[in-house]
């Protein structure tokens, strides 16, 4: 019994700091593009504002979700590591993605062209941050 113990010691510890790298990723890519938005408008590149702020919230996610002993991979879509972490924590559902056009996978959707898209996916990931904080998932 002592090395199953052990063993499942070694793994739960491996998990939180897998999930610590993803957390800390998360807020660095937020952070990132934070920056690019504070740039003067015409220097902005949309595509880094949104692609930043999808890895901000695919980090956040699965962060929370391999904290929570739950595996994930490169082909979850942010739908569906948003739908396993409302099954963990109903209060996922006050973060809402609507309007969040990259949540698939598909290329043309990952990339935003138009302010308002670039702008949608910062505000999500950054209210996903203000929600995890809140509910001290994270500090």
């Amino acid at each position: 019994m002592g090395q199953s113990l052990s063993g499942l010691t070694i793994k739960c510890v491996m998990m939180n700091d897998r999930a610590k790298k993803l957390y800390e990723e998360a807020v660095q890519k937020l952070k990132e593009a934070n920056d690019e938005l504070c740039r003067p408008e015409e220097d902005v590149v949309a595509q880094l504002v949104c692609n930043n702020a999808q890895n901000a919230i695919l980090n956040y996610l699965k962060g929370f979700l391999v904290e929570n002993g739950i595996e994930t991979n490169s082909e979850d879509s942010i739908d569906k590591l948003y739908e396993q972490c409302k099954s963990i924590n109903k209060h996922f559902e006050e973060v809402h993605l609507s309007g969040f056009d990259c949540n698939s996978h598909k290329d043309e959707s990952r990339f935003c062209n138009e302010s308002t898209k670039f702008s949608r996916c910062f505000d999500i990931a950054d209210s996903l941050d203000t929600f995890m904080r809140r509910e001290k998932i994270i500090r």
